[in-house]
């Protein structure tokens, strides 16, 4: 089969198509033909050696969606011909930029008949972020106020629709020319991030009860000084490794909770990805797709991803 793998830690010119022998599935795993995979800047991270977590030769991309192909001893809930997607992969195991994929049950899930492969891989490892850091970790529930930061991004724009599934208002910062695509997908309020009373229209919009942030450091001591008593905060991914309160007396007098949330550390992605998929099954959360790119462009994918300011995802169509 044909791979795009990377040989060594480097710049986006590292990734290679490559003819590999194609996985075969052992006890507890499938073999899925890739339709679509997701691109994300975490792959942009593990290609660079930013994060050493994955050795190479490795294939990039932890979302998939595509068909069963074949299935390992012991599996009963998958069979060949289903419609799966998931998400976890190239770090442990080999990508999904690769015409085909062998992934554990903890990595997949069904995927409905009326979402697209494209849709699943887009929605796979942002949809369990969302649900996983919202719902789970912060407890967000119906009546609640949901402040979501970068709600244009990849993990945002999904995290607004997830939000507003859920039952909560939603509060979302973005660049102007994103703030009407953002309130379509269910935000009740767009705010300019870059504005310099933020903090006060973030109020005047609704004392946030979950903060959702992928800019952890730069936005600690705002998001402590606007979430509402008992706040709880949700830090995705951060710019910088340390991270400094100036006034951690006004946390704790907020009885305020921090949740840090890696996702590619989880046990298991299967429950998150079988919600998810509810979800995008009822309409209650599409993802935008900006721009697919053929196994071949998966270098300039990731330039893209980090490079170019856009609403929503990047899709590889092996």
């Amino acid at each position: 089969m044909r791979a795009n793998r990377y040989r060594e830690y480097g710049e986006p010119n590292v990734l290679q198509v490559e003819d590999v022998e194609q996985p075969e599935p052992d006890r507890g795993e499938v073999v899925v033909a890739v339709e679509a995979a997701g691109v994300n800047p975490l792959d942009t991270k593990l290609r660079s050696g930013a994060y050493e977590w994955a050795t190479p030769p490795m294939t990039p991309g932890a979302d998939f969606a595509g068909v069963v192909t074949a299935v390992g001893p012991g599996v009963t809930d998958f069979a060949e011909d289903d419609r799966v997607f998931g998400t976890g992969l190239g770090i442990g195991r080999q990508g999904s930029c690769a015409e085909y994929v062998c992934a554990s049950l903890e990595h997949v899930a069904q995927l409905p008949d009326n979402v697209s492969f494209e849709e699943g891989a887009a929605l796979a490892l942002v949809g369990v972020t969302s649900w996983e850091g919202l719902v789970e970790k912060a407890g967000l529930k119906a009546g609640d106020r949901c402040l979501v930061h970068g709600g244009s991004g990849g993990v945002g724009h999904v995290a607004v629709q997830v939000a507003k599934a859920a039952g909560a208002s939603v509060t979302a910062t973005a660049s102007p020319q994103y703030h009407d695509q953002v309130e379509k997908l269910g935000a009740d309020t767009v705010l300019d991030y870059s504005r310099d009373d933020l903090a006060d229209a973030i109020a005047n919009a609704g004392a946030p009860d979950v903060i959702m942030d992928h800019r952890i450091n730069e936005n600690i001591d705002l998001n402590t000084q606007v979430a509402a008593q008992g706040g709880r905060i949700v830090a995705i991914s951060g710019t910088d490794i340390e991270l400094t309160y100036s006034n951690s007396g006004m946390a704790r007098g907020k009885m305020q909770t921090l949740h840090h949330f890696a996702m590619p550390q989880m046990a298991t992605f299967a429950p998150a990805l079988e919600r998810v998929a509810t979800l995008a099954g009822n309409g209650q959360v599409s993802p935008v797709i900006e721009r697919t790119y053929g196994l071949d462009e998966v270098a300039q994918a990731h330039e893209d991803v980090v490079e170019e300011s856009f609403l929503g995802k990047l899709v590889v169509t092996p």
